[in-house]
């Protein structure tokens, strides 16, 4: 199976407006055990199990490339937007774009950014001021 090249699939682009939702300030893996239980209690009983799941691994993908490799002063946030959810983690990282693992055997690992761009129907990234935003949308 061939892969597309890296920066085909993170493109600099902004996120779609958004409301409500929580915010977490990240510094260190330890604290993502938390945002998945408190995420999962945000979303409450009412919303489909899938989307549930969907929504912790992807944010816990993300917030965890953000917390390796992303220069510190992270923040993880998920929002209503439309009939959608955006998940946004922004790291200190301002001068690295988001790279997918290319070339390397799976079980090393690396493959985050590759599922969050399957599981979302949009993503991107940009930067702001010292810090780098890396952003994907999940249909709800």
């Amino acid at each position: 199976m061939t892969r597309e090249p890296a920066r085909s699939i993170w493109l600099p682009a902004t996120p779609p407006p958004s409301s409500g939702g929580r915010v977490w300030e990240l510094s260190e893996i330890a604290q993502l055990p938390q945002v998945r239980a408190e995420l999962r209690q945000l979303l409450g009983d009412a919303a489909d199990p899938e989307l549930r799941d969907r929504l912790v691994l992807a944010l816990d993908e993300m917030s965890s490339n953000a917390l390796r490799h992303g220069g510190g002063s992270v923040r993880a946030a998920v929002r209503r937007a439309d009939a959608a959810w955006l998940l946004e983690v922004s790291d200190g990282a301002a001068a690295e774009p988001p790279m997918p693992a290319v070339g390397r055997d799976p079980s090393e690992g690396g493959l985050g950014l590759y599922l969050i761009a399957e599981l979302s129907s949009a993503h991107g990234w940009y930067v702001e001021g010292d810090a780098k935003h890396v952003w994907a949308v999940l249909p709800a």
